[in-house]
């Protein structure tokens, strides 16, 4: 096989400092605010040297940099990146398993001779992805999923590395921890611990200690160190559906403001579809109360792909919803189609239903190439008005 691994640097750090140039240089942390309860999402390499790190409380990343620069994530942008760059890979071969937006693995096997061999493609990809997104990103090249994931984390950021025969990730390995072997994680680390195996070598040496102490799991993990991996892409069935929920840093009893809050959903959710040219069916509002528990109700009706469609069977959806705190409010769509359904009746417009298609692909031009922002409707501003959306200080957003 010949695989490519494709990671992009500090992804959502870099399509902010992309968009505002002011923030490069500076420990920038995307994630929860220092007041907020939440974990750091990613940051930049200047807060990495202070210790910060994904995942963690962001009451521990301000105690270690408080100087730092916190920001809340633009979901919707880093999908638009992803996408780019996504649309990018998917130009050098059909078998790519996506493990995030910013991350994935590509089977060149059967592409090399069109493309040039997988090194080729590699350096390509990162020329393109430079040249089109503004971003940065290191590749891997391997006879593996495990040599190519390691090859790509070898001089990261904006690296290029190959590892291309068992030998050479053997000698790459040998003295690193056992962590480097793909599926270790901090309990089996500690297993391994307590039998003298604590680097790559150690593994080597002890082979017979290590399959009494782990059975099969230790087989597995022994054959990774000795460079045999079989596993193959997993290329990923199309997505079912797509949602975005926003969780409140204060539970909500005012329906009107989560009238404008799902109203804001179904703005970004319907932008999402149109530019992927494909229209739902079901339309499901998802509740979480301040008691933690979840709801959802659905509705199912004509293809659409309208943001008012959507909004206005979510917020009667939400009319039929008990009147409690409200933590989480959320809208998830399903039933895609690749084109529109339904068909003009006996008392459509003929010539409005045309006019409306031309205003929707004008208005999906505008959007595309200046923004989802460049066009909102007068209770689109109205809401976001109300809301304060700009100060960000009210919700936090999950795709």
């Amino acid at each position: 096989m010949e695989i490519v691994h494709i990671d992009m640097d500090m992804f959502f750090a870099a399509v902010e400092i992309r968009d505002n140039p002011g923030l490069a240089g500076k420990p920038l942390i995307i994630g929860a605010l220092p007041h907020e309860r939440g974990v750091v999402a990613t940051c930049s390499y200047e807060a990495r040297e202070f210790g910060v790190r994904s995942a963690m409380s962001i009451k521990e990343a301000y105690r270690r940099c408080p100087r730092g620069v916190y920001m809340h994530p633009n979901g919707h942008k880093y999908v638009e990146a992803s996408r780019q760059i996504h649309k990018i890979w998917d130009c050098y071969t059909d078998l790519a398993e996506y493990i995030s937006l910013d991350e994935g693995f590509l089977d060149v096997t059967g592409s090399v001779r069109l493309f040039g061999g997988a090194e080729k493609i590699g350096r390509e990809i990162k020329c393109r992805v430079r040249d089109e997104t503004g971003l940065t990103c290191s590749v891997g090249i391997g006879y593996s999923m495990m040599s190519a994931k390691l090859a790509s984390e070898e001089k990261k950021p904006d690296g290029f590395f190959q590892i291309l025969t068992p030998k050479a990730l053997r000698e790459l390995i040998i003295d690193r921890s056992v962590r480097v072997i793909y599926g270790v994680g901090p309990q089996t680390e500690a297993e391994l611990h307590k039998i003298g195996i604590r680097t790559v070598r150690d593994i080597y040496n002890n082979r017979d200690a290590l399959i009494r102490c782990l059975g099969n799991q230790g087989k597995h993990i022994l054959d990774l160190a000795d460079g045999i991996d079989n596993r193959i892409i997993a290329v990923r069935a199309k997505a079912q559906s797509l949602g975005k929920e926003i969780t409140f840093q204060q539970d909500i009893t005012d329906r009107e403001y989560l009238k404008d809050v799902l109203r804001l959903i179904a703005r970004k959710l319907s932008f999402q579809i149109r530019l992927d040219g494909v229209f739902i069916r079901t339309i499901t509002l998802k509740v979480t109360f301040k008691d933690m528990k979840k709801i959802t109700r659905s509705k199912s009706g004509d293809d659409t792909n309208k943001a008012d469609v959507i909004y206005k069977t979510a917020a009667a959806l939400l009319d039929k919803v008990e009147r409690r705190p409200i933590r989480l409010v959320g809208i998830s769509l399903s039933g895609f189609s690749e084109g529109e359904a339904r068909q003009l009746s006996l008392f459509d417009d003929v010539g409005s239903a045309k006019e409306s298609g031309k205003l929707d692909e004008v208005t999906m031009e505008l959007q595309q190439k200046y923004g989802l922002d460049i066009l909102k409707s007068g209770s689109e501003m109205m809401a976001e008005q109300r809301l304060g959306m700009d100060r960000k200080e009210t919700a936090k957003e999950r795709e």
